[in-house]
């Protein structure tokens, strides 16, 4: 290993992945972990090389478009939202429009079982609903 990194700044001048500092950049390095993920069997190289593209791609994501803390009450009336949804329409998910109105109201907390429901629902990790 320690004859690889002899000369890191050799490595990065021929053009090894580094570290992403512009949109542009993201978007080249993603394109090429989608080629890389497209591979049927991909060798060692190959998933070596996609762990990298994932680690600097997700460290740039974090850097740049933070996903802000929200309580379960704004992720729900978020994915409502953005579903075209109404309350009524998760009522049956929740155990009522009255209980959809007192979560988004905060006068409830989600639980579990409605956590697994939503997450089904939405196709999101039930994290997502855990309180920040």
């Amino acid at each position: 290993m320690a004859t690889v990194l002899a000369n890191p700044v050799e490595m990065i001048e021929r053009g090894a992945p580094h570290v992403i500092r512009s949109e542009e950049q993201l978007e080249a390095y993603t394109k090429a972990l989608y080629g890389l993920t497209s591979v049927a069997k991909p060798t060692l190289a190959q998933v070596e090389a996609i762990d990298l593209l994932t680690f600097l791609i997700e460290r740039y994501e974090e850097e740049h478009f933070a996903v802000p803390q929200a309580s379960p009450a704004e992720v729900l009336r978020f994915l409502i939202e953005q579903h075209g949804l109404k309350q009524r329409d998760i009522a049956a998910d929740l155990g009522g429009e009255s209980v959809v109105s007192e979560i988004l109201s905060g006068k409830r907390k989600l639980n579990a079982s409605q956590m697994e429901q939503l997450s089904k629902r939405f196709h999101v990790s039930p994290a997502v609903f855990f309180p920040a």
